[in-house]
């Protein structure tokens, strides 16, 4: 069962979330413009898995306002924004 299948349904989450700004992109080489992904907790890249969660939008943007200066790093030219992990994960936003 992944960590997905163990949240609570009722509750909004939410996530560091960055899209690729071109195809072949330095956050994430080989990757299309426009390609999603979340941000790792421990290695501050983007990733698809192994990243922290946050019970309100407020606490979610503090932690990237925390991290920025490593983000900028690893996410270099792209917007790192706190999204609803629903919405993310139905291709709503991110």
């Amino acid at each position: 069962m992944s960590d997905v299948d163990t949240l609570d349904g009722a509750r909004t989450w939410w996530v560091p979330a960055v899209t690729a700004p071109m195809r072949d992109w330095a956050g994430m080489p080989g990757c299309r413009r426009g390609a999603r992904f979340l941000i790792d907790e421990e290695s501050l890249r983007p990733a698809r898995d192994n990243y922290p969660l946050f019970e309100n939008r407020i606490d979610c943007l503090q932690w990237i306002m925390a991290h920025r200066t490593a983000l900028v790093r690893t996410a270099p030219d792209a917007n790192v924004a706190p999204v609803s992990l629903a919405h993310w994960l139905l291709g709503i936003e991110g």
